[in-house]
């Protein structure tokens, strides 16, 4: 089987498994993206996940993600998934269609001077620590709704969602309440109407973990090992 079999095999099971999660919550499938996590690929690797007709890429780091955008940029539309230092701010902005990690004020300040730079409007999702674990990155929920409303002063950033990640070794049972604690999150935020404008994205589910994120309301998921494997 050769690399593009492969590719299309995984995509399949994956659509079939998405599909089925769609059906168990009375969802339509076309709700569900998938973000093509190529953070463990080589750059080869990243043009064949593109040629086999995966549009969207997701990379954790500026520094492993450099060489595949000077050369692949142009195409697919790109997603920065992993937590952003605020150095490394003015490489991405620009580059990357969305930024998931958006978690802390500095953060929002060189985003917006970048953007206001460029003039473009950065597409960022806030990053929510849902689980509270320490060892991951994000707002604790009870200051999401306050570090929106400061979020009112950088016209140059919208917000188009929420993200968060489930403790990667737990049951459905823990993940679940995870994934449907930050739907709750997005509606409180958008009951509050601190946006003048609907709040829509939930990024959440990777490939442990996926089908209940669907679920739960997930309208990207971030794959890595059970889409485009994993080298090295």
């Amino acid at each position: 089987m050769d690399v593009f079999q492969r590719l299309a095999e995984n995509r399949r099971r994956v659509e079939e498994r998405i599909a089925a999660a769609c059906g168990r919550s009375g969802r339509r499938q076309k709700e569900v993206r998938v973000i093509a996590v190529t953070k463990y690929v080589s750059l080869q690797m990243t043009e064949w996940v593109l040629d086999s007709g995966l549009e969207h890429i997701g990379e954790n780091r500026w520094q492993d993600a450099r060489a595949k955008w000077e050369k692949l940029g142009h195409r697919g539309m790109w997603h920065f998934i992993g937590h952003l230092q605020t150095n490394k701010v003015k490489d991405v902005v620009g580059k990357f269609a969305y930024i998931h990690s958006l978690d802390r004020l500095s953060l929002a300040q060189e985003i917006e001077k970048k953007a206001a730079a460029l003039e473009l409007t950065a597409r960022c999702l806030i990053q929510v620590n849902v689980s509270g674990e320490q060892s991951k990155h994000g707002l604790p929920p009870d200051e999401l709704f306050s570090f929106a409303d400061k979020l009112r002063e950088f016209p140059h950033i919208r917000i188009e969602g929420l993200m968060t990640m489930a403790p990667l070794d737990a049951g459905p049972e823990q993940t679940r309440p995870v994934f449907r604690g930050l739907r709750e999150l997005r509606d409180t935020l958008n009951g509050k109407q601190i946006f003048p404008y609907e709040v829509k994205e939930l990024s959440m589910g990777m490939s442990g973990d996926f089908e209940i994120a669907v679920e739960e309301g997930a309208t990207w998921i971030r794959l890595g090992s059970i889409l485009v494997g994993r080298e090295g």
